[in-house]
């Protein structure tokens, strides 16, 4: 499945809209303003909230926690000492731990579960904000890719000091 993930201009906090292929809006990720890190809430159109991302701000490199439900669903942390690479550990409950490994320039990343493909995020050229097309693999969990993108921007893309 392919979708859009887009960050909203001039908006109070990092704030993006997920589209489907279609063009239809199906998710609204919402930062919250003066937080000590970020903390995001992904939504659907009706507002019910399917997930939240919160930056852990005392850690050795950035670090962020996805929440399902109160549960923890994964843990991101970017590695600090990779050579011209960027590259991200996702830890998920049990043995189905991810990597998000990214291009030298950070444009290209590809998540991956013991080598196979789950999913590529990329970022979209000539854009006034950031963009990123993902495509996520069959059977794969999409709300989890979709909330490694954020990150990635995040830590990648924001204008923070990550």
């Amino acid at each position: 499945m392919r979708f859009q993930l887009r960050q909203n201009w001039l908006s109070w906090g990092d704030s993006y809209v997920v589209k489907d292929e279609a063009g239809r809006e199906l998710l609204h990720v919402q930062g919250a303003g003066f937080t000590w890190g970020n903390q995001l809430t992904i939504r659907e159109s009706n507002g019910l909230e399917l997930a939240e991302i919160k930056q852990i701000v005392f850690s050795w490199g950035p670090t962020y926690e996805i929440y399902r439900n109160g549960v923890l669903a994964a843990r991101m942390t970017k590695e600090l000492f990779t050579f011209f690479r960027c590259r991200f550990s996702i830890d998920v409950p049990g043995p189905n731990d991810l990597v998000a490994e990214g291009d030298f320039w950070q444009y290209e990343f590809a998540i991956r579960r013991g080598g196979e493909l789950v999913a590529t995020v990329s970022k979209q050229w000539f854009t006034w904000t950031d963009a990123y097309g993902v495509e996520v693999a069959p059977r794969e969990d999409t709300l989890l890719v979709l909330a490694c993108a954020v990150v990635i921007d995040c830590c990648c893309h924001g204008n923070r000091s990550d």
